[in-house]
């Protein structure tokens, strides 16, 4: 038997085949008698919307993508959980994209998507402020872990949670501690650097920066390295999984954390709980910030929020201790 078709419904409610077709696409235009007699037709029917011709016909593709720099960083799962389940609740879908840490990745793969996708997440990109206007240009686009002033963006609070850090090491004695920074094109990892460095100057320890380190695990001996040279007798870690790089090469050196290094970390993965010693790390509630992001694409308007009109969302960190920050022995 053949699909019914929009002119199907159309004949069996008795109106024009037009007005079926906004019920479906731009149910506000139609009056609500007419709308609900024409969903219970076409569910009697068992008339299913092209999605299609629904997309043609309406513009909006019920899709949006979210883009992450490095989809093997745990740090991604609550981010991407808290963003696929708002996308659901409104009947969206949510497409994950792969950038592996590459600027030239996330814009090609942006650009692909760009007919197919109602707008865009993306997670601590790497790409140009000129090039994230372009595409803002193009599709509404929600920034995580990144800011830029004509854009709408959602991060953790950065700078009182750096204090916190600079704050937890000053309590055990410290006076000099250095900073694993991330990627040359990160915006976290620079401002992370400017919030360390000023609260340094404000509780008179020493903070240095060496870098910059691909954020993984399998960089952090170098890192490690590094840190050691410079005499600090404590290290923040870009990220989590970097901090666990460093305290697996520092015990290849017998360099013991906390007694000799404490070593703090960024993100709290699940994988801070359990490596030895626990990581002592600055984490969030980063499934709110996947879900606040889409929160905000959905309700967006337009490709690009006039300036000083895009929301810029700070929410709170937490200061997560653990066994690999004390007192030197």
């Amino acid at each position: 038997m053949p699909r019914p078709t929009i002119y199907d419904v159309a004949a069996a409610a008795g109106v024009a085949t037009s007005t079926v077709s906004r019920a479906f696409s731009s149910p506000n235009r139609v009056n609500a008698r007419t709308r609900e007699h024409i969903f219970s037709i076409a569910a009697d029917l068992g008339y299913r919307p092209n999605p299609h011709a629904r997309a043609l016909l309406s513009g909006r593709h019920h899709t949006v993508a979210m883009v992450v720099s490095d989809i093997t960083n745990p740090h991604y799962f609550e981010l991407i959980r808290g963003a696929e389940l708002r996308a659901r609740a409104s009947e969206y879908t949510l497409v994950l994209v792969n950038a592996e840490e590459s600027p030239r990745v996330e814009y090609d793969q942006i650009q692909r998507l760009v007919p197919s996708v109602d707008g865009f997440v993306l997670g601590a990109s790497r790409l140009p402020d000129e090039n994230l206007v372009q595409i803002a240009g193009q599709r509404p686009v929600v920034l995580m872990s990144r800011e830029l002033s004509r854009l709408p963006s959602v991060v953790l609070e950065h700078t009182q949670g750096c204090h916190q850090i600079v704050e937890h090491l000053a309590s055990f004695g410290h006076q000099h501690l250095v900073y694993l920074a991330g990627p040359r094109n990160s915006w976290m990892a620079t401002t992370r650097w400017s919030a360390l460095k000023s609260a340094g100057e404000e509780l008179g320890l020493r903070v240095d920066r060496i870098g910059p380190f691909t954020p993984k695990a399998s960089h952090g001996a170098a890192a490690a390295d590094g840190a050691i040279r410079t005499g600090a007798t404590a290290i923040v870690a870009h990220n989590d999984l970097l901090a666990i790089g460093v305290m697996r090469r520092l015990a290849q050196r017998s360099v013991r954390v906390p007694q000799d290094v404490s070593v703090v970390g960024f993100d709290n993965i699940f994988a801070a709980d359990l490596c030895t010693p626990g990581l002592t790390t600055l984490g969030g509630a980063h499934a709110d910030v996947g879900r606040v992001a889409v929160d905000i694409l959905l309700q967006a308007t337009g490709p690009l929020q006039p300036s000083g009109a895009s929301p810029q969302v700070a929410l709170p960190t937490e200061l997560v201790v653990r066994e690999s920050t004390g007192a030197r022995a």
